[in-house]
């Protein structure tokens, strides 16, 4: 029996310690720079940078549910640090570093910005292709983390990589070996 590899929760924490850190960072430079300022449009308007204090998630969808968001959340950084323990895979640790750091940057917001606890509005900065979240919502680097980390969880699991780094074989492989 080959030895497994190290766990790879050192890799994950500091993904996610990162990205928390440049979120607030972005947020806390975004607000000092951009309240109460028209939307400063960048490469041509390709990229607009806009402070928008938003109640509910993209596309303006859960703006009443708040609170509802924020659980999400929370549920989503307990999973991650619950699975923590079976991580082997460097891949899995990079996705979920990346989700983790992103639902933690969102957390911070809802917890600790206006109006309140549990009901804060997340701070948003960039708006592609047009301000006021016209063509394509308005984000910030937590949410950009959190797609890139779910991307690239997808692309693992087409690949049969596995959270304790072992590969799941493809049905070419299994009938390969009948």
């Amino acid at each position: 029996m080959t030895p497994q590899p190290p766990p790879r929760v050192r890799l994950l924490a500091l993904i996610a310690v990162l990205i928390l850190a440049a979120d607030i960072a972005t947020k806390v430079v975004g607000v000092a720079l951009l309240e109460g300022r028209e939307p400063v449009e960048l490469l041509g308007g390709l990229i607009n940078l806009q402070l928008v204090r938003n109640p509910g998630a993209a596309f303006s969808l859960a703006t009443g549910y708040t609170w509802v968001l924020s659980l999400i959340a929370l549920g989503v950084v307990v999973v991650i640090i619950r699975v923590a323990r079976k991580l082997r895979s460097t891949g899995w640790a990079v996705a979920l570093g990346l989700i983790l750091g992103g639902a933690l940057g969102n957390l911070v917001d809802r917890i600790f910005r206006a109006p309140g606890p549990l009901q804060g509005h997340v701070v948003d900065l960039v708006s592609p292709f047009a301000p006021d979240g016209r063509v394509f919502p308005v984000f910030n680097l937590a949410d950009s983390s959190i797609v890139c980390g779910g991307a690239l969880l997808v692309v693992l699991a087409l690949l049969g990589r596995e959270l304790d780094g072992t590969r799941t074989p493809s049905k070419k492989q299994e009938n390969a070996g009948e």
